[in-house]
């Protein structure tokens, strides 16, 4: 069943049984970053000095993405990367949930805390997905294999995110952070792709750094 990278991202963080996210805040801006890769991988934006730019509005047929082009494409000029993860954070993951439960991936319930307040969980339905993903991720991060351009994308979001626990908890640590550096760093994007993929993952982990420190700040 083929699944957007933002879907991906949303069936590894969250919890099989009980279906709430884990690291809800930083995997939310990684998938605002995964439209805008989806969409230089589908050959339909690129990165230029000015920033973002169509290269073909075509829809791809995926409403999350076609979403996000039509909103690019109506924009009067190019806005830089960052300035769009914050632009389709909220939409990417509404889009990356809807996704998944139109497929049956995981289920919509919704709970009271306390009898008064909603709190929406998506709990797993079939977890064949998921195990897929890990599958691909695992054969490129622990067993060196070649990944695909899909795979690499995913893998330069996690690293870019740094969320390299949420995939290989128990792995580790130093190597395969260095793994997955390699892979997000490597050869295999095309110039449009590879214009995305470095400036998301530089967003990235300046938006990380900040949600950081204003957490630890936020306790204090």
């Amino acid at each position: 069943m083929e699944t957007t990278l933002g879907e991906q991202l949303l069936l590894l963080s969250l919890d099989d049984k009980w279906g709430y996210e884990k690291e809800p805040a930083t995997v939310a801006w990684a998938i605002a970053a995964a439209s805008l890769v989806d969409l230089a991988l589908a050959g339909r934006i690129e990165v230029t000095d000015e920033g973002v730019s169509v290269r073909d509005p075509a829809p791809l047929g995926v409403p999350s993405l076609d979403a996000a082009l039509a909103d690019i494409v109506g924009y009067d000029k190019p806005g830089k990367v960052k300035d769009w993860m914050h632009h389709l954070k909220k939409p990417a993951m509404s889009g990356a949930t809807d996704g998944l439960v139109e497929k049956g991936l995981v289920r919509k319930e919704t709970k009271k805390v306390l009898g008064l307040f909603p709190v929406r969980r998506y709990p797993e339905a079939d977890g064949s997905a998921e195990a897929s993903v890990r599958e691909r991720l695992d054969e490129a991060v622990l067993r060196g294999e070649t990944p695909g351009d899909r795979t690499a994308g995913l893998v330069a979001l996690l690293h870019g995110a740094k969320l390299h626990k949420l995939v290989f908890p128990d792995g580790d640590a130093r190597a395969v952070e260095s793994r997955m550096a390699a892979i997000a760093q490597g050869q295999w994007a095309s110039p449009a792709v590879r214009g995305i993929i470095d400036a998301a993952e530089t967003a990235l982990t300046a938006t990380v750094a900040t949600t950081v420190i204003g957490t630890v700040m936020g306790a204090n």
